[in-house]
């Protein structure tokens, strides 16, 4: 299982709705369950966020792989956990 850094502000909508999308699809599969999410809040930690290339949030990394940044989808969100239990 590889590690997933989440970065996002809490007053962004995109942030709330990948918030539920990872909640709804931990609902819907059972192996999404176990996968941990570092989220990191830009305002609260600006040092940390500091230290990754991104501009706009919410912001995936896998493994240190930036796999996706912006507005997203379930089904975006769906490839970055299918993408953190991949060999």
């Amino acid at each position: 299982m590889k590690k997933i850094v989440m970065l996002y502000l809490p007053d962004c909508p995109f942030c709330e709705d990948a918030f539920l999308f990872v909640e709804e699809l931990r609902n819907e599969n059972p192996e999404f369950a176990e996968l941990v999410i570092d989220a990191i809040n830009e305002k609260e930690e600006p040092e940390v966020a500091g230290q990754y290339d991104y501009y706009f949030v919410p912001t995936y990394y896998v493994d240190g792989v930036k796999v996706h940044e912006g507005i997203c989808d379930k089904e975006l969100i769906e490839s970055v956990l299918r993408a953190a239990l991949a060999d």
